[in-house]
């Protein structure tokens, strides 16, 4: 959001044809249910970013942050080399977490006591704090030196984590959620 990346990105696959061909199964409201602000937006003069998560490896996105005409020459995106540069703000992290469980993300209180060592357990995967990453938020979750630099938790490993993630925290959209052929009865 402080970037303004949604001025050119939406984070929403609409129920157009070309759409769904192109990003996949459009959006539901499951899959941004947490966000605040939401960010679903409708300009594209980027592409979608609903479901970029796991689409492009973690360097692919670092170089296209850093210099954009690195890997798509036509790109008129600017480039945000200096996020690698800039050190990841992690002292207030505990508020952020208890800002967003009071508005009902369910964090629990461990997460949100742990916020700011979490940050750095989760980009620094052979720090001292990478384990208790995976115990408060599961196994699946990524645990991995995002920028590629395992000495300091920069702005570009946050935003390439969050990339990341995008369109995988549930697979809802590729459920069979037909309506089924005859409707229930009310009285059962």
């Amino acid at each position: 959001m402080r970037e303004g990346c949604y001025a050119c990105h939406s984070q929403m696959i609409r129920t157009l044809r070309d759409e769904v061909e192109r990003y996949g199964p459009y959006s539901l409201a499951v899959e941004s249910q947490y966000d605040r602000p939401m960010l679903w937006g409708s300009k594209r003069t980027g592409p979608d970013l609903a479901r970029v998560g796991g689409k492009y490896s973690d360097f692919w996105h670092v170089a296209h942050l850093s210099n954009p005409r690195d890997v798509v020459p036509e790109s008129n995106m600017p480039a945000y080399a200096w996020l690698a540069r800039t050190p990841l703000r992690m002292e207030d992290l505990p508020d952020h977490l208890e800002a967003q469980r009071e508005l009902g993300v369910p964090y629990t209180a461990e997460m949100v006591e742990n916020a700011a060592r979490d940050a750095y357990g989760q980009a620094i995967p052979d720090g001292d704090f990478a384990a208790g990453v995976a115990e408060r938020y599961g196994e699946a979750t990524q645990v991995r030196a995002f920028d590629g630099v395992t000495t300091q938790v920069t702005e570009m490993d946050a935003l390439v984590a969050y990339l990341q993630i995008l369109g995988r925290l549930t697979d809802a959209a590729y459920q069979d959620t037909a309506a089924p052929e005859i409707a229930p009865n009310p009285e059962n």
